[in-house]
């Protein structure tokens, strides 16, 4: 129930208000052409979905959060409508927020402008405590310029990636500039810097735009890399480290020209290098009719180049090999600049843009020649992966080959295995989420609205609007996501017991069907533009059935009955394993019960040798003994015995002496006592000190007479007399 209650908001926003009142709005807009451009009308900040209005100039927003909750006031598709003050006059294709999270960019092909959120309070952290309309301040940028300049255009905005320092608003326009706009002064450019490849800039005029725009020389996206740090020496001053953003700008004709900026002491730009090598070199430079680049945030950095044929190419940023000649190195260490990293092409991919049509054994197969511009987004839950829409649909690219080339690139010395890893590893992951236009004699339906829910408590999951305002939920694919790492509990403790083989072994069997299974291309989700009750046209209907039957058996009947004889080709190798395994574990019992056998026996001959070695052991001490008794010369011991010997029989003299002498006292005391008492009978009267003095001499000697017939005892014991 709580995974079920977890989910509620997938149903919910797709069957939300906000897309009802969307599509409401479809024929207010304007008609465009037979050609129509993928927009991004929505972005999610935190947990609250915005989609943009372009009729009525507003932003709806709902906090997916409570639409998981079970509150009916919550979830019954409550919205916040922000009005903007001074709303923008062209129509927007894109919508852009801010590093800061501030502010969101309206982006069109004739105008840009900015929208402040407002300010969160009250329980639920709404915007200004839950109001239902909310007027928002707008800022116009560049609008005198847009205004004055008819033939330019728009090509592509961004923001500049720092999260702390002032935001600036990037616009790469039609005339080969690409401007830096702050937003306290909006109307100015606070730096502009000329990517035309003529080395007379100022002698540009219309004629040689068209000219250069023929060539394929003018500037037709743009994009930051991550922060990075470089060496800066000015006169009298040591080197400092800045932190600049590479800003790499591609033309049309498959060149990248590469510029840094900063904003240590106000913003800085760097006059564009190039352009950058690519390797391996390639006659046609990559083809032409380039539209769109993406680096993404990973090390090394990859650098993502898309054409408008649905060709795309994964190039690894990495330093160029250092000079061989000694003048271009002082030349370098006396004005030290930043290093022109060089590209190497890693792989390329061709997106199927409109779907292949399954083709008979006779007939050949049918060249397509659709072309439409393509954007790239990042995935904010992981670095190696990125999303592409375009008029066509939505595809998604996996980098699956990224982590084994990180692996290489941060050994130390040349590891060939692992650069044999990386040689066969599987090239990238392509999925065809989403396709809007199956054929090529169907209407145009591109997306409005791609983004990826970043929040973890809802899920990894892709949210696409249709042409028609249609809410799409996808889960993500999970084999392209890093690993969640493991528990503390779920990690095995010291008793548990492991194959030391499996250590060993990189890739395991599952893996091994995975890789089978792996699947080149998809049947995508397809939408039809046009309306909904009209059928589809019976030979386009055959055709799209004939393409599904075709990839279902392709890429998935056969791999599965590849991947089924590869399981019965392992159950049989394992059966045979076990069959030895259990003979082998026969043998080891039949061993066991030997080596029993043998230990018992072994431990009775022992206890037999140790009682025999005790008996051997003491009659060698009785031999011994004897021989020692019968040498002529006293050992050491007996020396000392004899010389203790003659001490007691020394003391002993003197004891024999000494109760001699008491003997003899006696005797003489009982004479003189029985003399006394005899003739005179008479009474000695002695006081009471006197009596005291006599019992305790008496006493005295007695004890001594006791003393002395004790040790003589012992003595007498000690020696057997």
């Amino acid at each position: 129930m709580a995974a079920i209650a977890g989910e509620r908001w997938l149903s919910e926003l797709a069957n939300h208000r906000v897309f009802s009142k969307l599509r409401e709005k479809l024929d207010s807009e304007p008609k465009a052409n037979d050609r129509g451009v993928a927009k991004n009308l929505t972005f999610c900040l935190n947990a609250d979905f915005f989609v943009w209005n372009d009729v009525d100039r507003v932003f709806y927003t709902a906090n997916l959060r409570q639409l998981n909750s079970e509150e009916e006031s919550l979830a019954s598709g409550t919205y916040q409508t922000l009005l903007c003050v001074n709303p923008p006059r062209f129509e927007v294709c894109q919508v852009l927020l801010s590093p800061t999270q501030n502010h969101v960019a309206l982006i069109g092909q004739r105008g840009a402008s900015v929208v402040e959120l407002p300010q969160r309070w009250g329980k639920r952290s709404e915007f200004e405590g839950g109001r239902s309309e909310i007027n928002c301040k707008t800022i116009p940028v560049a609008e005198r310029f847009f205004t004055s300049s008819a033939s330019v255009s728009l090509r592509q905005a961004a923001w500049y990636p720092s999260e702390t320092e002032e935001p600036y608003l990037v616009l790469l326009t039609s005339d080969n500039s690409i401007r830096f706009y702050g937003l306290k002064s909006p109307q100015t450019p606070a730096k502009v810097l000329s990517v035309s490849q003529s080395e007379d800039d100022s002698s540009v005029h219309p004629p040689v735009r068209s000219y250069a725009a023929s060539l394929g020389e003018i500037a037709v996206a743009f994009d930051f890399g991550p922060v990075s740090s470089t060496s800066r020496q000015r006169a009298g001053q040591r080197s400092k480290e800045l932190l600049v953003y590479p800003l790499y700008i591609l033309y049309e004709n498959g060149e990248t020209y590469l510029s840094y900026t900063s904003q240590a002491s106000g913003l800085s730009l760097s006059k564009p290098l190039g352009p950058l090598p690519m390797y391996p070199a390639a006659e046609d430079n990559y083809g032409y009719d380039a539209c769109a680049v993406l680096c993404l945030p990973c090390v090394p950095n990859i650098l993502v180049i898309a054409t408008e044929t649905g060709t795309l190419y994964h190039c690894v940023v990495l330093e160029s090999e250092e000079e061989e000649e000694t003048g271009a190195v002082e030349k370098w260490i006396r004005r030290p600049e930043p290093v022109v990293p060089s590209l190497y092409v890693f792989e390329c991919v061709e997106l199927e843009l409109t779907l292949k049509l399954a083709t008979g054994e006779d007939e050949e197969p049918q060249e397509l020649d659709f072309t439409c511009p393509i954007r790239l987004h990042r995935d904010p839950l992981c670095q190696h992966r990125y999303h592409c829409t375009h008029e066509a649909g939505v595809h998604s690219v996996g980098l699956t080959w990224f982590n084994k080339l990180h692996k290489f690139l941060q050994s130390d010395e040349e590891d060939k295995d692992s650069l044999q890893e990386l040689a066969a590893e599987k090239r990238c992951i392509v999925e065809h989420i989403l396709c809007t236009r199956p054929l090529l004699t169907s209407q145009s339906a591109p997306v409005r609205g791609f983004l990826i829910v970043s929040d973890l408590s809802l899920g990894a999951t892709m949210v696409c609007i249709t042409s028609t305002y249609e809410c799409i939920l996808l889960p993500l694919l999970s084999s392209i996501r890093p690993p969640s790492p493991p528990l503390l509990c779920s990690r095995p403790g010291a008793g548990s017991v492991s194959s030391p083989l499996r250590g060993l072994a990189d890739d395991s069997f599952e893996q091994h069907i995975r890789n089978i299974l792996a699947r080149s291309s998809t049947n995508p989700l397809v939408l039809r533009a046009g309306d909904k009750d009209a059928s589809t046209p019976l030979p386009e209907c055959l055709q799209l059935l004939s393409r599904a039957t075709q990839v279902f058996r392709e890429e998935y009947i056969l791999k599965q009955d590849m991947a089924r004889e590869e399981m019965q080709r392992r159950v049989k190798l394992l059966t045979g394993q076990k069959n030895k395994q259990q003979e082998e574990m026969a043998l080891c019992r039949e061993e066991r019960k030997s080596l029993r056998e043998g230990a018992e026996r072994l431990a009775d001959k022992y206890e037999d040798a140790k009682y025999r070695q005790e008996v051997i052991m003491n009659g060698v001490k009785k031999v011994l003994g004897s021989l020692r008794s019968q040498l002529p010369v006293l050992s050491d011991s007996e020396k000392d015995m004899k010389k203790e010997l003659q001490t007691i029989s020394d003391q002993l003299r003197h004891l024999d002496n000494g109760i001699r002498q008491v003997n003899m006292k006696m005797e003489y005391q009982k004479k003189q006592v029985d003399k006394g008492v005899a003739p005179a009978r008479a009474t000695v009267s002695l006081n009471a000190h006197q009596k005291k003095s006599v019992q305790g001499v008496l006493k005295d000697q007695g004890e001594q007479i006791a003393d002395m017939m004790k040790q003589i005892k012992d003595i007498k014991n000690h020696f057997s007399f």
